[in-house]
């Protein structure tokens, strides 16, 4: 199925954690093979990284932060119209094929 959600996108969270509901960031990065998408400040997890030395370079030891993906049904896009979270549609205008929010039938792709 087709990914209606895309990078730069501004996303709502609907469900999950308990912390990260209702929180809206923008994608960084979508990943459509798995159906998930990389939210800014949700879903942050933290990694204990190692010292290493590769190619050169040596990657500094410490807590490291990052957001982890989200599922796709977890996250509805917000409309840029009315500002609300809502599903989106698809309509053809001509030969090209452009976004529709659901809500007030504005089109997302400008």
């Amino acid at each position: 199925m087709r990914v209606k959600i895309r990078k730069g996108d501004q996303v709502e969270v609907i469900s999950g954690r308990t912390e990260d509901k209702g929180v809206r960031g923008e994608v960084i990065k979508v990943l459509p093979e798995e159906n998930r998408v990389v939210v800014q400040g949700v879903n942050v997890r933290t990694k204990h990284q190692r010292q290493v030395q590769s190619q050169g370079r040596t990657v500094s030891p410490g807590k490291v932060k990052f957001e982890a993906p989200v599922h796709l049904s977890n996250v509805l896009l917000v409309c840029p119209k009315c500002g609300k979270a809502t599903r989106v549609g698809l309509n053809r205008q001509g030969d090209s094929v452009v976004r529709v929010c659901k809500k007030c039938q504005a089109v997302i792709d400008a």
